[in-house]
């Protein structure tokens, strides 16, 4: 598997900072979820366990989908474009996909000159992120 893996990484176009944009999107329905971005070792680990990981770029650290919030992405299929440059995960979302406890991060609408909610959160986002009780 790590030589099927290798040869994968190596048909991605990563930009100079090591990165590409990831698409995630319900393999089901074909909703978009949400765009973050990965690297070599979030798209490996994705591959190897089969669970959605990214990189964060705010945090400067490997983010798996889930692991706060318990909203997983089990991978189903990854995707490359025509370019090399942008790859499009298919999954299995577990509840929300969005910070905000939306069920995508797309629920805003350019509608009539302005932004328009066109969604509301279905988990209040303090209660995706709290702390567990000991």
């Amino acid at each position: 598997m790590t030589d099927a893996i290798e040869r994968v990484l190596a048909e991605i176009k990563f930009d100079a900072e090591g990165l590409v944009p990831a698409i995630a999107q319900q393999h089901d329905t074909g909703e978009v979820l949400m765009v973050a971005w990965m690297n070599r070792d979030s798209l490996r680990i994705s591959l190897e366990e089969g669970r959605a990981c990214y990189w964060s770029r705010s945090r400067k650290a490997l983010w798996r989908k889930g692991e706060s919030s318990g909203q997983v992405q089990a991978l189903k299929e990854l995707r490359l474009d025509c370019d090399g440059d942008t790859v499009l995960l298919l999954v299995e979302q577990t509840g929300v996909a969005c910070h905000t406890g939306r069920r995508n991060c797309f629920f805003r609408a350019w509608r009539d000159g302005a932004w328009v909610e066109i969604a509301q959160p279905l988990v209040a986002p303090e209660e995706l992120y709290k702390e567990p009780k000991a």
